[in-house]
């Protein structure tokens, strides 16, 4: 099976290409999903000369199948559920433990990866959201969820694979979907890559000061 893609960083470069329309402007914010999507979401920011921040969502895994997404939480507590995985549980202390687990870890990676900074403000504000790819949609569909609760201008997600129905299906809850490739069959987000190795929360830390540096450093030369 060929590769699409050659790392994180080639996927981000070609998808910048796709969302020209969003260079340069004060009203647009690239929000990455750590942490996969944060090298990604690095490369657009780049192109586009916007400011880059992290949304953090946690993906509610069954126990016994970690893969098996019944749902996920996103930062402001947004839960979405994938409600025939949780009828099929019928154990709702099950899903509330897997909650309280999950909330504690969104704690951490908030106060890790911003270090002190608070959340950015969408409202009014075009939010394109990225991530490394799309397989069940579930940690996507609760960020579209939280972020629409805020009020941005528009929501573009923007993906450089994803599982066809996934795409499509997220596609109506969107302003704007950029899917690079929609490969049939689908069967994982890394399969798509030649390197998928894990990002750290060291590199998305890392990540996040560069973007923050580059907009620094944007600013003055304009100033």
């Amino acid at each position: 099976m060929q590769s699409l893609f050659r790392d994180r960083v080639e996927a981000g470069q070609r998808l910048a290409e796709k969302l020209g329309q969003y260079a340069h402007r004060n009203d647009v914010i690239v929000l990455a999903l750590p942490r996969g999507g944060v090298p990604v979401g690095l490369e657009i920011a780049r192109a586009l000369n916007v400011p880059l921040d992290v949304f953090i969502v946690r993906k509610l895994g069954v126990p016994w199948q970690p893969e098996l997404a019944m749902g996920a939480i996103a930062s402001g507590n947004t839960v979405v559920f994938n409600d025939e995985v949780v009828s099929a549980l019928g154990d709702t202390n099950l899903v509330d433990q897997v909650i309280a687990r999950e909330r504690v870890e969104l704690d951490r990676r908030e106060r890790l990866y911003r270090n002190g900074r608070p959340p950015p403000d969408v409202h009014d504000r075009i939010v394109i959201l990225v991530d490394d790819g799309l397989a069940t949609g579930a940690t996507m569909r609760a960020a579209i969820q939280a972020l629409r609760a805020q009020q941005p201008k528009k929501l573009v997600v923007a993906v450089p694979v994803g599982s066809p129905d996934v795409c499509e299906d997220l596609r109506r809850l969107v302003d704007e979907m950029i899917c690079l490739a929609t490969p049939e069959p689908f069967y994982a987000v890394g399969m798509w890559y030649q390197d998928f190795s894990e990002t750290t929360d060291q590199e998305v830390r890392d990540l996040l000061q560069k973007a923050h540096q580059f907009q620094h450093d944007s600013a003055e030369d304009t100033s």
